[in-house]
């Protein structure tokens, strides 16, 4: 793929949407400016602003959810957010809530226990996991046939984040290998995508120019990206209009903070574990931890860097505890909890703080002005588990948000329930259809999710 330096322009002496501002180790991708618009060259000109793209992001959580209080009232145009998704209040209007859905093949059948691995290995697969500890062989994911397509558009095709490190080898849930538990995203039947999990490598992934010498020693001294493109953003700054110098400023801002929340949690981690060396920082806080990695994948769509991203809240059957909302249970272990009130009461807590920070993703991206609307109106973000009641590992009805309209081609604010055991999977088609990468099946896909009502893009 051709990058630019903002030197180099259009035919027409428009600023390429392409263009990096670029400097040692450092290759910084810009938002979407007038400059770039052929609107801007003339108040008459004949030729309409380009298409801002779709993007897609796919965000996990494990453990399935109270399905009761997940589930939202009335149907269709006419219905109510839910106890559980009520952070989703802002962004009502910008939604979908998908009811129905289900994964048959992360059900047990011959294979025994191992809902857990089944649930998060085809959460965007849609494929059998075969059960072994070694030899893995699944299926490609949703994210990645997307990403096979975009290749050649944007710098990084896909980009795969998480909380919690991945193991690709050994078993994790009774007998399945665990990369099956480990990562939503695969790149074809037995290569699953590693995702990063520690933020200051998933920066450096995203604006780094591939020399490591030089970013390790960027890193080192602590100094911000924007430094070392100063020259660059410089001379940009006094080639744009005043409300690109805007758009420009707020993006720099919001770069800089990335990076001092980056460097605040090394520096906490420095402090708390004295005897270690944590040179790239391990966040311990779920909360800051997550945002920070939202924070990375809005500002890769904003920068078009990439167009595909998924995130894992926590690897699947993941144990992690909540004491910042007084929940000091481990999740898989209150899943299990046989209606018993009390385990009941701390799940509702912990589905409505991971709709917290869904929330704070998408008012990200709708804070961001793209194309005729916002980044968050030019997104597809699926928010789900493989699994719908944890506490009997079932894997229909699935608890589903899709956000975003896909620029316009996805109609919002809707409870759409579809007819039972309807395949995930030919929601995925539809997805890629959005995506302008469509495949003609995917996973035990049957055709594709009418009940959405796509409008395709000309």
């Amino acid at each position: 793929m051709t990058t630019r330096t903002i030197d180099q322009r259009t035919e027409s002496g428009l600023l390429h949407r392409r263009t990096l501002l670029r400097g040692a180790s450092v290759a910084l991708g810009l938002p979407m400016l007038e400059a770039m618009s052929p609107m801007a060259k003339s108040a008459f000109a004949a030729a309409a602003p380009k298409r801002s793209p779709v993007r897609m992001a796919c965000v996990f959580v494990p453990n399935g959810v109270i399905v009761p209080d997940w589930k939202p009232t009335g149907g269709g145009s006419d219905w109510q957010l839910s106890k559980t998704l009520q952070p989703l209040a802002p962004f009502k209007s910008k939604l979908n809530v998908i009811g129905g859905l289900a994964l048959d093949n992360g059900r047990a059948k011959k294979d025994g226990a191992g809902d857990h691995a089944r649930g998060g290995s085809t959460f965007l697969t849609a494929a059998r996991p075969v059960k072994t500890s070694s030899n893995i062989r699944l299926g490609i994911s949703v994210d990645q046939v997307a990403a096979t397509q975009l290749a050649d558009v944007t710098r990084l095709p896909s980009i795969e984040l998480g909380l919690e490190g991945s193991r690709n080898a050994g078993s994790c849930d009774s007998g399945y290998s665990c990369a099956y538990s480990s990562n939503i995203s695969w790149r074809n039947e037995t290569q699953p995508m590693p995702k990063e999990t520690i933020p200051r490598m998933a920066f450096d992934r995203m604006f780094g120019s591939g020399d490591s010498a030089q970013r390790r020693e960027l890193n080192r001294t602590r100094q911000s990206i924007l430094d070392v493109v100063q020259r660059d953003a410089k001379r940009l700054l006094g080639q744009v209009n005043q409300t690109d110098r805007r758009k420009l400023d707020e993006y720099f801002t919001s770069i800089r903070e990335i990076e001092k929340r980056i460097e605040r949690t090394e520096r906490e981690d420095a402090a708390a574990l004295p005897d270690l060396d944590v040179p790239d920082g391990r966040v311990e806080a779920f909360r800051e931890h997550a945002r920070l990695m939202f924070d990375l994948m809005a500002i890769g769509f904003q920068t078009d860097t990439t167009r595909v991203a998924t995130l894992m809240l926590d690897n699947a059957g993941g144990n992690r505890s909540y004491a910042e909302i007084g929940v000091k249970d481990a999740h898989h272990q209150l899943s299990h909890h046989r209606n018993r009130e009390e385990n009941v009461s701390k799940l509702r807590k912990i589905d409505y703080y991971l709709v917290e920070q869904l929330a704070y993703f998408l008012e990200r991206l709708d804070s961001i002005p793209d194309g005729d609307g916002t980044l968050l109106d030019q997104c597809m973000v699926l928010y789900g588990s493989g699994l719908s009641d944890g506490n009997r590992h079932q894997h229909d009805d699935l608890p589903i948000v899709l956000a975003g309209s896909a620029g316009g081609q996805l109609e919002t604010d809707r409870y759409i329930v579809t007819p039972s055991e309807r395949p995930m999977a030919n929601m995925f088609l539809s997805m890629l259809d959005m995506m302008g990468t469509p495949a003609e099946s995917i996973g035990d896909s049957t055709g594709r999710l009418d009940e959405l009502g796509v409008t395709l893009n000309a």
